[in-house]
């Protein structure tokens, strides 16, 4: 019998065609909306498998596919899923952890370079008219070659970030994470930190931890008080890692120099937020991978685990393993 797979998320051409080779498909285009969520839900009975990405997947919603074996969802991130619960009734969920690596990493390493040069609040006032005289010390930026590195969570991304730093601007590395990683350290003459040693010591802080229940407000108040006047801030993490008011005090107070947001703790990010309208503030929508080549390449990842599950093979990047050996 063919599969039957929900899809709430386009995809090109080619990755459409490769799916509905082998499976039956009910394209959801917009699930956040009433009409597509009433969509979803009548369509759900009938689901083997669910291919999608920003849309949380609870038990009440999920409890109306009996016959679902698998989740593929087109991000590295997970933190729209109840594991425990898919684990729970077997249900195989796969991420897409490897093929964003770089491209995220590329965008934390943009928000470095624009906040510490000020580039959007000093192209702004070129394209407004206002550059009509050199630049002085009210303008002047922070050098990143050779400032100290400190990132918060050394995974696949972390490193990413760290290689720039170390081989392309000569940054001392230093960082944070569950345990040491001495083969990190060998490669990027790195430091392992405390939390706290770390926020002290950084001239840039960089998050790029996931959101679990351990880090969310993982950096609040308390965080802030132990960064110089002179950090600068990166989050292309997720934005409840942070406390965001405490955020918006800091930058505000002076706590801390800049900072550099591709992420949020609502997005999009509400018209009230003060953040977008700091000028110390580079904020982006959420674009850590939001390249053709990275985005294309992660929905087919997601395809390819998908018609793994569904064939009754172990897919490449399955997050509950327990699902599968259970």
């Amino acid at each position: 019998m063919t599969a039957h797979v929900v899809l709430y998320k386009k995809l090109s051409a080619p990755l459409m065609q490769r799916l509905q080779s082998q499976a039956e498909v009910t394209l959801i285009e917009d699930p956040k909306s009433s009409d597509g969520l009433a969509r979803l839900r009548d369509a759900l009975p009938r689901a083997d498998g669910l291919l999608g990405a920003s849309l949380k997947l609870d038990a009440e919603l999920l409890d109306l596919a009996p016959k679902l074996k698998a989740v593929a969802s087109v991000s590295v991130g997970v933190d729209n899923y109840d594991i425990e619960y898919l684990t729970r009734r077997r249900i195989l969920l796969t991420n897409t952890p490897d093929v964003l690596t770089e491209t995220t990493a590329d965008t934390g390493f943009a928000l470095i370079m624009a906040t510490a040069r000020r580039v959007v609040e000093l192209a702004t006032m070129v394209r407004d008219g206002q550059w009509t005289h050199n630049l002085g010390p009210e303008h002047f930026g922070s050098d990143v070659h050779g400032k100290t590195l400190g990132i918060i969570g050394m995974g696949r991304i972390g490193e990413a970030v760290a290689q720039r730093g170390h081989f392309g601007f000569g940054m001392p590395v230093i960082y944070h994470s569950h345990s040491p990683k001495p083969a990190v350290e060998a490669r990027f003459n790195a430091a392992y930190r405390s939390l706290d040693a770390l926020l002290a010591e950084a001239d840039f802080v960089c998050l790029t931890v996931p959101l679990t229940r351990e880090t969310e407000r993982l950096i609040g108040a308390t965080q802030f008080d132990r960064m110089r006047p002179e950090t600068i801030f990166i989050n292309i993490a997720r934005g409840k890692v942070v406390d965001e008011q405490a955020l918006i005090a800091a930058l505000q107070n002076g706590q801390i120099r800049a900072a550099g947001l591709d992420v949020f703790e609502q997005e999009p990010v509400s018209a009230n937020s003060p953040l977008p309208k700091m000028s110390n503030v580079v904020a982006t929508p959420h674009m850590g991978s939001a390249t053709h080549e990275t985005r294309e390449a992660m929905a087919r990842c997601a395809v390819e685990n998908l018609l793994a599950a569904l064939a009754g093979e172990r897919p490449k990047d399955l997050v509950n393993p327990a699902a599968w050996e259970g």
